[in-house]
């Protein structure tokens, strides 16, 4: 019966390694999870808001880009 005992024993030790590996391994993705997340939460509130092509299209017109007459068919084009 002791050699029952024992050997039920040294069986669940035998593997108790790859639990701690398991475990260490689910700590290690929770911290780069979390990091991403964090990060890419932050990334977001940063970034400036989205222009619409019509603000874009009058930004070339302003810095000279683009002529009048250019800029005029590009604005017809985008309100169709």
């Amino acid at each position: 019966m002791m050699n029952d005992m024992t050997g039920f024993s040294s069986w669940g030790m035998g593997f108790g390694w790859i639990f701690m590996i398991l475990f260490w391994a689910l700590i290690i993705v929770g911290i780069f999870a979390l990091v991403k997340w964090l990060s890419s939460s932050n990334a977001n509130t940063s970034l400036p808001p989205h222009k619409t092509a019509l603000e874009i299209l009058e930004e070339r017109y302003a810095r000279g880009e683009i002529d009048r007459e250019e800029f005029e068919q590009k604005k017809h084009d985008l309100k169709q």
